[in-house]
């Protein structure tokens, strides 16, 4: 199975979300992660849409994503041409005998502590989802009380903007 990052550039109006996410039901394709926000153009908004599948299923979502209405433009997100992050929001149960066993792995990684509470920590985290996935684990003795991450979001590297996928 091939992993694919799809930044999708979409007219900003009402419906878009589900129209896109429709699709993917539709036809039994699973969103292993789902982010969209609005560029700095307010008329259209990025969706980066991770997905698995072999090279047939990839090319066939790339497809059907391009008929709709309101898609603009797909960009894959390869490895190496580009840049993705995510971001990640720990709570950890830190009682005193554990607070700077936790705080040190929290500065390994560049985390910031957004929240201290008398038994807890909330770490924040941005990275690769490999770097949040080895601090989740070093957090695992410390007993997670809750855990949320926002799926991951990219750009291209090097000069070009969303100037370049739209037509005046």
């Amino acid at each position: 199975m091939k992993r694919m990052v799809f930044s999708i550039l979409v007219d900003n109006t009402a419906g878009v979300l589900s129209r896109v996410s429709g699709l993917f039901s539709r036809r039994g394709y699973n969103i292993d992660s789902l982010t969209v926000g609005e560029t700095e153009n307010p008329a259209i908004s990025r969706m980066t849409v991770l997905a698995h599948g072999d090279d047939q299923i990839l090319d066939q979502i790339r497809k059907q994503l391009i008929k709709l209405e309101d898609v603009i433009e797909i960009i894959e997100l390869e490895p190496g041409e580009s840049v993705t992050r995510e971001l990640i929001l720990v709570k950890v149960s830190a009682p005193e005998k554990d607070r700077q066993a936790i705080i040190s792995i929290a500065d390994i990684f560049r985390a910031k502590i957004v929240d201290v509470a008398p038994e807890s920590l909330i770490i924040e985290l941005t990275g690769s989802q490999e770097k949040l996935d080895a601090f989740i684990k070093l957090l695992e003795p410390y007993t997670i009380r809750e855990l949320v991450r926002t799926g991951i979001t990219g750009l291209t590297r090097g000069f070009g903007d969303i100037s370049d996928y739209i037509e005046d």
